[in-house]
């Protein structure tokens, strides 16, 4: 289930928030290790959350100090939704050559189904979707159903249900120039079974 929010932010208040994230986020940008070789990840992120947060096996340290403008929308979101979120990655894709690779936010600390409420600020950036092959199909992604969502300054899309078990997501490169977009993933994250981190 996916729900898609356009105008959630005004766009004059998006354009100071774009600003002001920009400015004061902790950006950085992580090492990806596969296959024995290490490659910078394509875009620059943040964490924010009383736990840490593993995906692609690289473990972000918990980091409480809330901005409070990431506070305020965090709080603006549950009103909306009526979730309650106790974690956000921050994603800044400075220009085209910025993305992210097909992938599922299904991380074991996520839970099932788990709610993900994506913020956008900045350039718009297409969001593709792809639904996963069923047994059948061997892992061949030829025909699956496919969806393009542009992602306007200021749009919301809240990502419910079996979305994450169902489908895979990506932000490709793109041909154009594009300006910076910030992307904020406010999730619910669950101590891992036993109180173990991997």
């Amino acid at each position: 289930r996916i729900h898609l929010i356009p105008g959630f932010i005004d766009s004059e208040q998006a354009d100071w928030m774009f600003e002001q994230l920009l400015q004061d986020i902790p950006w950085g940008q992580r090492t990806h290790i596969r296959q024995e070789m290490s490659f910078e990840e394509p875009r620059l992120t943040s964490w924010y959350g009383e736990l840490p947060y593993t995906y692609s096996r690289i473990t972000m340290q918990p980091n409480p100090n809330w901005h409070p403008l990431l506070t305020m929308l965090k709080e603006r979101i549950e009103e909306f939704s009526g979730y309650a979120f106790n974690s956000l990655l921050c994603n800044l894709y400075r220009n085209e050559k910025d993305s992210v690779d097909w992938h599922s936010d299904d991380e074991p600390s996520l839970g099932k189904n788990p709610i993900i409420a994506s913020l956008s600020f900045g350039a718009t950036r297409t969001f593709e979707m792809r639904k996963k092959p069923s047994p059948e199909e061997n892992g061949d992604y030829t025909y699956v159903e496919r969806l393009k969502i542009p992602l306007d300054h200021g749009t919301l899309l809240m990502m419910e249900g079996a979305t994450q078990e169902d489908w895979q997501h990506r932000v490709p490169k793109e041909y154009h120039s594009r300006d910076a977009r910030i992307n904020l993933t406010f999730r619910i994250i669950y101590p891992e079974p036993g109180g173990v981190w991997k």
